[in-house]
């Protein structure tokens, strides 16, 4: 955090002009009395915030104080609830007492680096194991989905003697310097494509290359990767790996469709590459149908390497790549040690195996297929009566709203986006856009989200939207139908 500050001087990263109390058709909500409250004020100090311009709070204009978590809902230190939908990283829920028990038990007796025996990682290993295809038997544990890219693609290149790799556009796979350079969605607006990065188009069957109505959308887009391959192969390179989130979430909450992995596997690996499935937003069951995401295309799918970041510590430091003997021996081939300060400690792999056990316990995977199914249904009907919705897509508790101007275009309705955000946020409902066009509402709750937290979000949703068709014509979904 200290890189490019001047020594002696404080720099707020809070570029609060104004904390508005109502605000015009866009504007912020009211503050509590209309004033900000004395803790917030101290934080918003220029004296007070020593942080980079670059780091970021939600609700920027009228940004909360949480100073609490249980469950699927945050308070604020005026003691309001929020109720989070989109907090995945919280997956079995703000502060669960189980996880928290764990991490203070181990941490009174031991934690220490992994390069003595002990039993938790040994266990968290093998629990881990139970929920993976049986090719995927060797683990790396490591402290966030970042790492753990980060060595997925160290694995790829030291496996395959490749350098290159594929990835899909709008992807994020990390903040590291080797992650920016495969993610589309940052690396446009910094140094641009590398030489060895090639981008194939995102599947998406809602505004993509191939659409619904298109018959095979899978292998469409497959042979948009196969493209890809031959074009890199003319120019002489050779494919290390092929990175793709199960589900992409910062593309616009994308479900693939079934079979595209498959493809794209035996493309990939035709050209000496392997597949590494990033499961750091969407693993751990919140996909409902199964533990993992990339299992919705198939039994007959297994990658090479996957990514456990986020949900896997519920807040806690932990991630994990997972992979294949083979993968694993041409690594321990180079002879170089890979070691981990923090990655598999004992206070980790004990968090980690809580987790697992209340996922277990509390059946949250059924339960996000369950609530899941329920809230999409909701959000459907939605569709039907706003216009302004144009698709509502998702699998378990992994949902997104796209918000269109038109309904012919699909334009995205990034603006409108943006209030809704704003509105319900005033109605103590915490959403977040994603997407290109920053349209798509998403809602990624942690795993405990009820359906009675289903119909509370979409009632207030559903008056915001009739609010909006009443008094605001921005674009052509929003106005009156005949």
């Amino acid at each position: 955090m200290g890189e490019g500050l001047e020594a002696g001087k404080h720099h707020c990263a809070l570029k609060v002009l104004s904390l508005p109390e109502t605000g015009g058709l866009w504007g912020a909500g009211a503050m509590v009395g209309g004033l900000v409250p004395s803790g917030l004020q101290t934080w918003l100090s220029t004296s007070y915030c020593p942080h980079s311009n670059s780091c970021r709070l939600f609700y920027p204009e009228d940004p909360i104080k949480i100073v609490r978590g249980q469950g699927q809902y945050l308070y604020d230190e005026q003691g309001a609830e929020y109720l989070d939908c989109v907090n995945n990283v919280a997956h079995v829920g703000h502060c669960h007492p189980l996880v928290v028990q764990a991490a203070h038990e181990q941490n009174q007796v031991l934690n220490t680096n992994s390069r003595y025996l002990h039993d938790n990682i040994v266990d968290y290993a093998q629990r881990l194991s139970e929920t993976l295809p049986e090719k995927l038997s060797v683990f790396y544990f490591l402290n966030s989905g970042s790492e753990a890219n980060d060595l997925a693609l160290r694995l790829a290149r030291q496996y395959t003697g490749h350098w290159d790799v594929v990835v899909l556009d709008h992807a994020y796979h990390g903040h590291l310097s080797s992650l920016i350079d495969i993610s589309p969605y940052k690396f446009r607006d910094l140094d641009g494509q590398k030489e060895w990065v090639h981008v194939a188009p995102l599947p998406d069957t809602y505004r993509g290359l191939y659409r619904e109505d298109h018959p095979n959308p899978a292998g469409a887009y497959a042979s948009e990767v196969e493209r890809v391959v031959n074009s890199v192969q003319e120019k002489g390179r050779k494919i290390a790996a092929f990175f793709a989130e199960s589900l992409p979430s910062v593309g616009g909450q994308i479900i693939p469709p079934a079979g595209f992995f498959q493809e794209v596997a035996e493309h990939i690996h035709r050209a000496g590459g392997v597949f590494v499935a990033d499961e750091i937003q969407v693993g751990f069951g919140r996909v409902g149908q199964h533990f993992w995401a990339f299992q919705l295309q198939g039994e007959d799918f297994v990658p090479d390497i996957v990514t456990m970041g986020k949900s896997i510590g519920n807040g806690h430091p932990v991630a994990c790549v997972a992979t294949t003997q083979a993968v694993a021996r041409a690594f321990e081939a180079t002879g170089v040690e890979y070691f981990n300060t923090f990655g598999g400690s004992p206070v980790s792999c004990a968090v980690g195996l809580a987790v697992l056990d209340v996922l277990e316990k509390e059946q949250l995977q059924a339960h996000a297929a369950s609530v899941g199914s329920f809230l999409t249904e909701l959000l459907r009907q939605q569709k039907a009566k706003h216009p302004i919705i144009g698709d509502v897509r998702g699998t378990g508790l992994f949902i997104g709203v796209d918000l269109i101007k038109d309904e012919a275009t699909r334009t995205p309705a990034t603006e409108e986006a943006n209030y809704v955000v704003s509105r319900m946020k005033e109605n103590y409902i915490l959403l977040s856009t994603d997407g290109p066009g920053r349209n798509v509402l998403k809602f990624k709750p942690p795993m405990c989200f009820s359906v009675d937290n289903a119909r509370h979000v979409v009632a207030k949703m559903d008056a915001i939207l009739t609010n909006m068709e009443e008094k605001v014509r921005s674009c052509e979904t929003l106005r009156l139908q005949p």
